[in-house]
C-alpha cells in the first residue's frame, strides 16, 4: 500500500482527506470522539465502583466477567440479531442506544443514591459462610449487585455500542481506499477523547463537596452524577449526528453505494447468532480474526486485574482511585493520539497490514515482562525495605503497571483496532454483520471471560494474587505466541484479498470482487479463502 501521490508529503502523513470527503469524514470523526469519550468515563468509573466498594478489591472483577459479563454479552448479542432481522440498521442503532442511555439515567437518579439499601448483605453473609475463601469475589459481586450491573452495562457499551453497532456501521459505509486513509484518523479522534475524559474526570474527582448543588451527599457522589451527565449528553449527541448522516450523507451515491443497501434488505430475517457462528466457523479468515480478538482480551485481562489489585492497595479511597486511573487514562490518550497521528495509518500504508498488526502483541509482550519482573520481586523488595527514587515497592509496581497499561492500550486503540477493523472491510455486508456479531459480540467477551476463568481457578487454589502471578506470567507468554501466529496467517489472507485494492465480499464458496463498473463472481478452490 503505497502513499497517495495526490497529496503532498506532509499532508499525506497527517491529513490524507479530500475536501469533498469532509461531509462524510467529519461527522464520523466526531461520533468516534463522543462514543469513546463516554466509554472512557465509564471504563474508569466502573472499576472504581466495584474495586473500592466496602470490603472489596480487584478479586471481584474476574467473577463479574465470567458470571455476569459473558452471559450478558450473549443476551445482548441475541437482542442485536433479533432487532437486525426486524428493523433497519438505523432503527437498531436508536433502540440500543436508548436502552443504554436509559439505564445510565436510572442508575444516576435511583440506583446509586439508594445502593446501600438495595445491596443484599444477608445473602452475602450466607454465601461467605458457604463458599471457599477464594470465592470472595463472587460474594462481593452478588452483594454489590447495583455496581455489578453498572460494570456490565459500561463494558457492554464498548462491546455492543462501540464495536458491533458503531464500528459495524463505519465498516459498511467506508470503502477500502477510504479506510486506509480514514481509520488512523478515526483512532486519533477516539484517543483525543481519552485525554479530555481523563482530565474532566480528574478535575471533578478533585472538587470539594459543594452544598449548593441539589444532588449528592459527598464530593464523590456529586462528581459521579456530573460525569454520568456527560455520558448522557455524549450519547444523545451521537444519535443526532447518526440521524443527520443517514439523511444527508448516505443518501448521496458519491458517499454510499446503493448495492450495499440492497444487500442489507436481502439479509432481513437471515441473521441469527447460530447463523453468525456457522458463518464464522466456515471461514478461516474470520477464525483468524476471532483468535486475534480472544488473544488480546485474554492477555490484557490477565495483566490488568493484577495491576488494579495493586492500585487498590495503594489508593483505597474511591475518589483517589478514580483520580489516579483517570490520570493514567489521560496518558493513554496522549500516547494513542501521537501513535494514531504518526504511526498506525502510515505504518499500514508503508509497511503493510501484518507489520502493523504485530505491533500490539510485541508491545504487550515486552511491557508484560517488565511488569511481572517487578511484581514477582515485590516480596524481596518489601523484606529489604528498598526505596528506589524515593518510591516504596508498592508504588514502583503500580507505576510499572501504569506504564504497561499506557503503552498496551495506546497500541490497542490505534494499531490493534485499526488493523482489526480493516480486516472486515473487504468482506460483503452480510459477512461483516455476521462476523462482527459473533466476534465482537461474543468472542470479545469470551477472551475477557477466559482470562477471568484463569484468575478464578488460580484464586480458588491459592486465594491470593500474590501466589498466582508466576502461573499467570507463563500462560500469558503462550497466549501471545498463538495471537502472533494468527496475525501472520490472517495477514497472508488479507494481502491476497486486497492486493488490487478491490473491495471483496467473501462467502463460503464464492468471492465477489466489487469493481466500479461491474460485479464479477469468481469460483474459488484455494484452501483458506473459504
Amino acid at each position: 500500500m503505497g502513499t497517495n501521490a495526490k497529496f503532498g508529503r506532509v499532508r499525506n502523513l497527517v491529513w490524507p482527506i479530500y475536501g469533498y470527503e469532509l461531509k462524510k469524514f467529519l461527522p464520523l470523526l466526531l461520533m468516534f470522539f463522543l462514543v469513546s469519550f463516554a466509554y472512557n468515563i465509564l471504563r474508569t468509573m466502573k472499576d472504581t465502583l466495584v474495586v473500592t466498594a466496602k470490603g472489596a478489591g480487584a478479586e471481584v472483577i474476574p467473577f463479574i466477567k465470567v458470571w455476569a459479563m459473558f452471559p450478558s454479552a450473549v443476551l445482548m448479542t441475541l437482542l442485536f440479531t433479533w432487532l437486525s432481522n426486524r428493523f433497519s440498521r438505523e432503527r437498531v442503532f436508536y433502540v440500543l442506544m436508548s436502552i443504554f442511555l436509559g439505564y445510565f439515567l436510572i442508575f444516576v437518579l435511583f440506583l446509586y443514591p439508594n445502593h446501600q439499601v438495595l445491596h443484599d448483605h444477608a445473602l452475602a453473609s450466607i454465601l461467605a459462610k458457604t463458599l471457599p475463601a477464594g470465592c470472595k469475589g463472587f460474594v462481593l459481586m452478588v452483594k454489590n449487585w447495583t455496581f455489578t450491573i453498572f460494570y456490565v452495562m459500561s463494558e457492554l457499551w464498548s462491546n455492543i455500542i462501540f464495536m458491533v453497532l458503531f464500528w459495524g456501521f463505519v465498516n459498511q459505509v467506508t470503502r477500502m481506499d477510504e479506510a486506509t486513509r480514514y481509520y488512523g484518523l478515526f483512532a486519533l479522534g477516539s484517543n483525543i477523547s481519552g485525554i479530555f475524559s481523563g482530565q474532566v474526570s480528574v478535575f471533578l474527582s478533585r472538587k470539594a463537596y459543594d452544598p449548593s448543588l441539589m444532588f449528592g451527599q459527598t464530593a464523590w457522589e456529586q462528581s459521579l452524577v456530573l460525569l454520568l451527565g456527560l455520558v448522557l449528553v455524549s450519547g444523545f449527541t451521537t444519535m443526532l449526528l447518526y440521524y443527520w448522516m443517514n439523511k444527508n450523507v448516505l443518501s448521496d451515491s458519491k458517499f454510499y453505494c446503493d448495492t450495499t443497501r440492497a444487500e442489507e434488505k436481502a439479509m432481513k430475517g437471515r441473521l441469527s447468532l447460530g447463523e453468525s457462528f456457522k458463518h464464522l466457523f466456515q471461514s478461516k479468515y474470520l477464525i483468524y480474526i476471532a483468535i486475534i480478538v480472544v488473544g488480546y482480551n485474554v492477555v490484557i485481562n490477565l495483566v490488568e486485574v493484577l495491576w488494579k489489585d495493586q492500585v487498590r492497595e495503594l489508593y483505597p479511597n474511591a475518589a483517589d482511585y478514580n483520580y489516579y486511573t483517570n490520570q493514567v487514562s489521560t496518558l493513554v490518550g496522549i500516547v494513542s493520539t501521537a501513535t494514531a497521528l504518526f504511526v498506525s495509518t502510515n505504518a499500514i500504508r508503508r509497511f503493510g497490514w501484518t507489520f502493523t498488526a504485530l505491533l500490539t502483541p510485541m508491545i504487550l509482550l515486552l511491557t508484560s515482562v517488565v511488569f511481572f519482573g517487578v511484581l514477582l520481586s515485590k516480596g524481596y523488595l518489601n523484606s529489604s525495605g528498598t526505596l528506589i527514587f524515593g518510591m516504596t515497592p508498592l508504588a514502583i509496581i503500580v507505576f510499572m503497571g501504569a506504564f504497561q497499561n499506557i503503552l498496551s492500550r495506546g497500541a490497542k486503540y490505534t494499531a490493534f483496532d485499526t488493523t482489526k477493523e480493516m480486516a472486515f472491510v473487504p468482506l460483503s455486508a452480510e459477512c461483516q454483520l455476521k462476523g462482527k456479531a459473533a466476534i465482537d459480540g461474543v468472542f470479545n467477551r469470551l477472551g475477557k471471560s477466559g482470562g477471568s476463568v484463569i484468575h478464578q481457578t488460580l484464586l480458588i487454589f491459592f486465594t491470593s494474587f500474590a501466589f498466582t502471578a508466576p502461573y499467570i506470567a507463563g500462560i500469558l507468554l503462550v497466549v501471545i505466541g498463538g495471537w502472533m501466529s494468527a496475525v501472520r496467517l490472517l495477514g497472508k489472507e488479507f494481502d491476497a484479498l486486497t492486493g488490487d485494492e478491490a473491495l471483496i465480499g467473501k462467502g463460503t464458496t464464492t468471492v465477489v470482487v466489487k469493481e466500479s463498473t461491474k460485479d464479477t463472481a469468481i469460483d474459488l478452490s484455494k484452501p483458506g479463502l473459504v
